[in-house]
């Protein structure tokens, strides 16, 4: 009789042994969890697995693929460098809110670029470093840029940033064309999509100079 008493006071107690246990693994694996999402972090950056995160599954580049995505990644940074050149120099208004949009799309096609680069077992190689390639903001257009008068700024600027604008409507094409990969050709297609809208933004702005036809 005393035995079963012991067994019945006992069990209670092992029943909430085991909740505390089950409710320590839990908080221990939400803490795991919010940790990997970057909880309780000072800055604003994103994970660093959100930054350099890749496709989940392999995929396979043809010879326009490898090379739309070697050129397309430092074009996109020469634009990038133009951009950050201008901060410090006066410029329309209208034409700095068009490349702060600019500047945000073209960090994700970098980050998703590369991500496909990885997914493909490819190495990053500036292959057109030292080219005069159509497009490309070179470190001499930036220096041009830097030695351009504060009227002449707007100006010069526009026209490198359309020049990239509309030669990478020309690069998504062709690899919509000729690419092998189904996961590049969309991001292609995004892309090119992308560079339209911006490109009609940039046109259209007060006081923008008329395009040269075929330009």
């Amino acid at each position: 009789m005393d035995e079963q008493i012991m067994v019945e006071r006992r069990g209670p107690r092992v029943r909430a042994g085991r909740l505390v246990g089950v409710a320590a693994t839990l908080v221990a694996t939400a803490l795991a969890v919010g940790l990997t999402q970057g909880w309780g972090r000072t800055n604003e950056e994103p994970a660093a697995s959100s930054v350099t995160a890749a496709p989940a599954a392999p995929v396979v580049l043809n010879g326009t693929d490898d090379a739309f995505i070697q050129l397309l990644i430092p074009m996109n940074e020469g634009a990038l460098a133009l951009i950050d050149q201008l901060d410090a120099r006066p410029a329309d208004p209208s034409l700095r809110a068009l490349l702060s949009e600019v500047r945000k799309a073209h960090r994700a096609e970098l980050r998703d670029l590369r991500g496909l680069l990885a997914a493909g077992n490819v190495p990053e190689l500036n292959i057109h470093e030292g080219h005069q390639m159509p497009g490309m903001v070179t470190d001499a257009r930036l220096a041009e840029l830097r030695a351009a008068s504060d009227a002449e700024v707007s100006s010069r600027a526009a026209a490198l940033i359309r020049a990239h604008l509309a030669q990478t409507v020309v690069l998504c094409r062709g690899e919509q064309t000729a690419g092998g990969s189904p996961e590049l050709k969309a991001l292609a297609g995004r892309i090119q999509q992308a560079r339209a809208a911006e490109l009609d933004t940039l046109d259209d702005r007060p006081g923008a100079p008329t395009a040269a036809p075929g330009g």
